[in-house]
C-alpha cells in the first residue's frame, strides 16, 4: 500500500486523523500530515476509509 496526500487540496477537517491516527496527523495550520506513507497491510481498511471521507480528496490510496 502507498499513501500520497495532496496538502493543496487539504482543508483540514481532521477526518483522516479520526479514522487512522496512526498514518495521518495534522500540522499546526491544520492540514494533514502524513505519518506513515507505507503502513501494514492490516491498516488498509482504515486508510481507505480516511480517503474516502476526506471532503476534499486529498488523499490517494494505491496498492
Amino acid at each position: 500500500m502507498n499513501i500520497e496526500v495532496d496538502q493543496g487540496k487539504c482543508v483540514g477537517s481532521g477526518q483522516c486523523v479520526l479514522a487512522a491516527d496512526d498514518v495521518f496527523d495534522q500540522r499546526d495550520d491544520g492540514l494533514v500530515d502524513l505519518l506513515n506513507a507505507s503502513p501494514p497491510p492490516e491498516r488498509l481498511t482504515d486508510v481507505r476509509h480516511a480517503a474516502a471521507v476526506c471532503p476534499s480528496a486529498a488523499i490517494a490510496v494505491s496498492e
